[in-house]
């Protein structure tokens, strides 16, 4: 999931603390490298792009991605949205702001799907980098319904919206979301 990197709608906690400017720019760049990293032949990397018109026509993504709209409402409705509008099977869908995801990141949850209905990536903050659902049945309709998004909460919200579905974990992952986290990367995650 990506937004158009301009400056005052994307990271603007980050933005706060750097700049609006070079927050959009830290988006921007991060997006990229992340793109790269992760383009591998074991899967097919869709971009969820937003806003809509002007993601589905961006040239800051690479052109040979498809691209589909998130739509509106809040990040539930998006994502749920997404899970349900592709065609059937596996499905991960990651954030584009946790500069340490790889693609063995990625195998990995991919792999606990084979065993598990769902599979989550939890950030350090109490949210998630990934969530994957198997899609052999539909996403249960309550599925991101009164998850307090942007809080410590967001993971355990979530989880609370797939009751009797087995749940896997991997690894646990930073997003940056202020200056504070851009400084606690490690070398090899900045870029």
């Amino acid at each position: 999931m990506v937004k158009e990197p301009r400056p005052g709608r994307v990271k603007t906690r980050l933005g706060q603390d750097i700049g609006m400017t070079g927050a959009a720019w830290w988006f921007r760049q991060q997006t990229a490298r992340l793109l790269r990293r992760i383009t591998d032949p074991r899967w097919e990397t869709i971009l969820a792009v937003s806003p809509d018109v002007e993601g589905l026509h961006s040239r800051i993504w690479p052109p040979t991605l498809p691209r589909v709209p998130q739509g509106p409402g809040d990040l539930g409705g998006r994502m749920g949205r997404l899970l349900r509008g592709l065609p059937p099977g596996p499905t991960c869908i990651i954030g584009a702001d946790i500069p340490g995801i790889t693609p063995a990141h990625i195998a990995r949850a991919f792999a606990a799907l084979g065993n598990n209905d769902a599979v989550f990536g939890p950030a350090t903050d109490g949210g998630y980098w990934l969530i994957g659902l198997k899609r052999t049945a539909p996403p249960p309709a309550t599925l991101f319904d009164n998850v307090r998004w942007s809080t410590e909460h967001a993971l355990t919200d979530t989880l609370a919206t797939l009751p009797g579905r087995t749940i896997a974990l991997i690894d646990t992952l930073d997003d940056v979301d202020t200056y504070q986290d851009l400084l606690s990367l490690s070398p090899n995650t900045s870029g």
